[in-house]
């Protein structure tokens, strides 16, 4: 019940904004468990008024109360629909949006740990459950309760009497119950986990269908997946048999109390203690009210489903951002770029190690060196994606934890090695993110060397790219990739590998508009290819995290071993 109570709590400061669909939800309720009480009641005046006094004047009055009782419970039923259901799907929608604007806002760190696909699930699957439990099991529940609270007080007031023995049943259900609703979270608990690894290997799957059908291993993956879809099969049985076997008990009790009704209110007919329409009514009301206490015990079992998913959503929501955003902004050139003595982990892994170097206005810097050298956590430090463990890093002498994200990255345009290309039409994926001016687009291709082969495309700029950009080369989605990063105009550009999927010819040209477009800007660029950085202003040789070499071209190959290494594996 606290777990309940919890979930309630979690989403009472959303109904307060609902007040007058509130209102109306909880009319239709009222309306609804009404309508069911006065069925049974309509059962007394019919058989004690019309088939043993023989009315007939009520003969024809009582059947159109009856259609009117009908008629309130209807609208009752559907006010409570769907003014409930209105107030669950909002509230429901924003929190998908809720949970999703928190995701974004986590550090890089959290989404290396984390699986894409268990993100998915928690945003889609878990949202769903809490989203039918908001919109239909909680008001169906109150509706259930309040039908129960009518019911009650008609056949105490029928027969008090009768009223105690029949109702005496319904706490021997509570035991049972309560370990079924206990046994059911541990369930659903279990069933979303497994549905979030089925949802991972989904997306694995899909992102690697390259290498899964190179490879020949499609009925390896597909053995895989229908050993993790059986155990998800075998744990919802057991959920479903956990919820089923509410019925029998609730049905077992229900006997019970009918037949020591039948029994105490038979004799009291038979005595003429009671009149056969009472007995009836009362009878009437008594198989009613054991349907909604099925029912809210049903749900009960299955909210647990959603309790679970709850707690997997309030992990997110409670969550913070390790990387704490700070509140200024870049009002003035950046003129600078320093690290100052800054060493970086990821876990037990050194990555960086007192790095140190001053980066101006105009430069172009080159990051060389073997795998694992520390090339990317530079970018990773320069985005801010994490923090330095040691050092400090600044621009134009502000430490970079002062500065906004939003500031900061909006300033830096980054084209990395894997080239990100979004289903949408050429213009939107160079104009990502900002508003969309066509001049702009062309230019920004034209300077990328990509205009060639746009311009002959059927639509232009406006031709849709297929997902992950198959309806292009690699080095055509490069080259739209670099036409963004030049759409944003950004102070700072970070080149990691942009030019590795293009042939010698287009990297030329590639390689000549960045050096156009980077005269007032900051540019590192990132390369295993030496004839890319020849005319960088200053070349950073990295290995095993710590700067061994700095300096041009030509005095690092007079003076660095390491760097001569590097030239001599690309002869």
């Amino acid at each position: 019940m606290s777990d309940f109570l919890r979930l309630l709590q979690n989403f009472s400061p959303y109904f307060r904004e609902y007040k007058q669909k509130l209102f109306l939800a909880i009319s239709g309720m009222i309306l609804a468990a009404a309508g069911t009480a006065l069925t049974a009641y309509m059962i007394k005046p019919v058989l004690d008024r019309i088939f043993i006094e023989k009315n007939e004047h009520l003969l024809y009055l009582l059947p159109f109360g009856l259609v009117g009782v009908y008629a309130i419970k209807s609208l009752g039923t559907y006010l409570q629909a769907y003014y409930s259901a209105y107030i669950g799907q909002d509230i429901v929608r924003r929190i998908r949006d809720k949970l999703v604007s928190r995701i974004l806002s986590f550090e890089m760190r959290f989404f290396h740990e984390m699986r894409s696909g268990e993100l998915i699930s928690r945003t889609v699957n878990d949202v769903e459950r809490v989203r039918n439990v908001v919109s239909s099991m909680i008001p169906m529940m109150i509706r259930e309760l309040l039908t129960i609270l009518f019911l009650i007080g008609y056949i105490i007031y029928l027969n008090p009497k009768m009223a105690f023995i029949s109702l005496i049943f319904l706490p021997l259900a509570a035991k049972p119950l309560s370990m079924l609703a206990k046994k059911m979270k541990r369930l659903s608990t279990s069933s979303q986990e497994m549905l979030s690894n089925l949802t991972a290997r989904l997306s694995e799957i899909f992102n690697n269908i390259e290498m899964i059908k190179a490879n020949s291993v499609e009925s390896f993956e597909s053995r895989r997946f229908a050993k993790e879809n059986e155990a998800i099969f075998k744990v919802n049985m057991k959920a479903v048999r956990t919820t089923e076997i509410v019925s029998p008990i609730m049905e077992m009790l229900g006997a019970l109390a009918a037949a020591a009704v039948i029994m105490l209110g038979g004799t009291e007919v038979i005595h003429g203690r009671l009149s056969v329409g009472s007995f009836f009514s009362f009878l009437t009301a008594l198989f009613m009210l054991y349907t909604p206490v099925k029912r809210v015990s049903r749900l009960f079992n299955q909210i647990q489903d959603a309790i679970a998913a709850n707690e997997r959503i309030q992990q997110l929501l409670s969550r913070s951002a390790q990387i704490s955003d700070g509140n200024l902004t870049f009002d003035e050139p950046i003129d600078t770029v320093t690290f100052h003595n800054v060493s970086l982990r990821y876990g037990d892994k050194e990555a960086l190690k007192g790095i140190d170097f001053v980066v101006r206005r105009g430069e172009k810097i080159a990051l060389v060196g073997n795998s694992g050298g520390g090339k990317s956590s530079i970018v990773n430090l320069l985005l801010r994606f994490y923090d330095p463990d040691k050092g400090e890093i600044l621009f134009n002498n502000k430490p970079i934890a002062t500065l906004s994200l939003e500031s900061l990255r909006r300033e830096i345009a980054v084209v990395t090695q894997r080239v990100y290309i979004l289903n949408d039409t050429v213009a939107a994926n160079v104009a990502y993110g900002q508003p969309l001016d066509e001049t702009r687009v062309i230019k920004a291709l034209k300077d990328a060397n990509a205009w060639d082969f746009i311009e002959t495309l059927p639509d232009g700029i406006y031709t849709k790219i297929n997902e992950f950009g198959t309806n292009f080369s690699g080095g055509q989605r490069q080259r739209i990739a670099i036409a963004r990063a030049i759409y944003r105009n950004p102070q700072i550009f970070i080149f990691d590998e942009a030019t590795s999927a293009l042939d010698t010819k287009s990297e030329q040209k590639i390689t000549d508009a960045i050096n156009r477009i980077a005269k007032e800007k900051i540019t590192f660029i990132i390369a295993h290819r030496m004839n890319s950085i020849v005319h960088a202003d200053k070349i950073f040789v990295l290995k095993s995290g710590k700067i061994v070499c700095k300096g041009k071209n030509s005095e690092l190959l007079k003076h660095c071993s390491e760097f001569k290494l590097l030239k001599g594996l690309q002869k």
